[in-house]
């Protein structure tokens, strides 16, 4: 690298995210240039070169996608970091897509910024961009929670590749919704996606469903049938829950990843395919291979690349974006309006521990829309087995009724530790995550509702150790 500071345009329609970026950048020790909108920036490329380019997605005019197109058209080769409030799936894939060197939503921390500046620079030249953006119609991923970003992000570096995907997460998490969106946004898009839950066959029988079989080969095999692999041929095969997968079937898989064939049940012929194999399952499978459930040599095959989906009480600033969403989707599905949430029943809800994950959280929105009198959903609504009735509240005589009686209990029990030495963390730490939904992320905006600084915010979340 020349020993010249390095020099970073930004591009971006906001002014107080081009004036952050320019100090941290400039404090850094580099120098910068900001443009408003893209046409100026295109022009001042015609005369110069900067080392990296941050842009934002979406921009009156040309927005950022084009800034990497007319990049990318040029030659030059700059490493374009892309910003956007707009941090869906679409756009995370859409951005690597385009040739991105990273992808960062808004709100983002400026020294992570920072840091992602030298990367790039550090990292010169990205592979060039050949493929469009598959325009196919995906069940909706929704998340802004940083654990959700980063799947995101898996999948929009994966969208140019065939990769073999682990993805593991709880039961209800959205597994299947992640490989139908790596399958979606990739070059085999075009092509069958094969969706199998392994435990859903009889043992028995999922040789034959993956592999097929030839007529004869047992009792009642009449005729010869194509298994799951043959008819995911150029495509992706999704086999759910993989750590069940009996001993015998994982080394025929294993032989199908390492070779690209395998038999019928019954068959003396050879069958080559071009699948690409994604696998999830619930279950520790590092711990399945130490406990000998697992073949270590398939778990490595299969671990190419790991997804976690994360639990949905790891995102709960997620839980009144995913509400809105379902309650809307309920309400389609029973010719109903839409309902609201009350902001008493809405602690509630992000409070819950949400064991069922996402898919719960669905048929919740679905119970709700028929069970809740009014057009809002109040706080009385929520049964108890979705943290209502029982359940208390800040400020409500209940919630101060119930931390009584759990103070009680512990000094019943003669636990060591002071009391408020356990409960102030918790507390703080509701609070804190309560702000930053009502806030978008915003840390600023979070601190003003609890009546601290944003300095006191961020100590907090950093003694706390909160995983937001």
């Amino acid at each position: 690298m020349n020993a010249q500071p390095l020099n970073v345009w930004v591009v971006d329609d906001d002014a107080a995210v081009r004036w952050v970026l320019e100090k941290a950048l400039q404090g850094a020790g580099m120098t910068t240039r900001s443009f408003e909108h893209a046409e100026p920036f295109f022009a001042a490329l015609r005369e110069q070169h900067p080392d990296v380019v941050v842009t934002d997605v979406r921009m009156p005019g040309a927005d950022g996608l084009e800034v990497m197109r007319r990049i990318e058209s040029s030659g030059l080769g700059l490493p374009v970091i892309v910003i956007t409030a707009h941090a869906d799936l679409d756009s995370a894939v859409a951005a690597y897509r385009g040739g991105a060197f990273e992808y960062l939503p808004k709100p983002f921390d400026v020294d992570e910024a920072v840091a992602l500046v030298w990367r790039a620079a550090r990292a010169g030249l990205r592979p060039a961009a050949n493929e469009p953006v598959p325009s196919a119609v995906i069940p909706q991923m929704i998340g802004q929670a940083p654990a959700m970003q980063e799947v995101f992000r898996t999948i929009g570096r994966l969208s140019r590749s065939s990769m073999t995907v682990l993805i593991t997460g709880e039961s209800g998490t959205g597994k299947e919704l992640v490989a139908q969106a790596l399958h979606q946004h990739s070059p085999r898009a075009t092509k069958p996606f094969v969706a199998l839950n392994t435990t859903a066959i009889a043992a028995e029988l999922l040789e034959s469903e993956l592999f097929g079989h030839e007529r004869g080969a047992f009792t009642g095999a009449d005729s010869r049938r194509v298994g799951r692999f043959e008819q995911a041929h150029t495509g992706t095969l999704f086999l759910d829950e993989i750590g069940d997968m009996s001993p015998a079937l994982q080394t025929r898989l294993l032989r199908v990843l390492a070779e690209g064939e395998f038999y019928r049940v019954g068959g003396q012929q050879p069958i080559r395919v071009d699948v690409r194999v994604i696998a999830a399952t619930n279950q520790d499978l590092a711990a399945a291979v130490r406990e000998s459930r697992f073949r270590e040599d398939l778990f490595h095959r299969l671990n190419v690349i790991h997804i976690v989906t994360p639990p949905l009480r790891e995102r709960r600033e997620d839980i009144p974006l995913l509400l809105d969403h379902y309650l809307r989707e309920a309400a389609r599905e029973l010719g109903a309006e839409p309902k609201a949430v009350a902001s008493d029943a809405l602690a509630l809800l992000r409070g819950f521990e949400w064991p069922g994950n996402v898919r719960q959280l669905v048929n919740a929105c679905r119970r709700l829309t028929v069970t809740a009198p009014g057009p809002e959903i109040q706080a009385a609504d929520i049964p108890e087995e979705l943290g209502g009735g029982t359940a208390t509240l800040a400020g409500s005589p209940e919630w101060s009724n119930g931390l009584a009686r759990w103070a009680d209990q512990r000094l019943e029990r003669g636990v060591d530790q002071p009391l408020l030495a356990t409960a102030l963390p918790e507390f703080e730490k509701a609070l804190i995550r309560t702000a930053l939904a009502r806030a978008h992320g915003q840390r600023q905006e979070a601190a003003r509702l609890l009546g601290w600084g944003r300095n006191t915010l961020t100590r907090k979340i950093r003694e706390l150790q909160l995983d937001l």
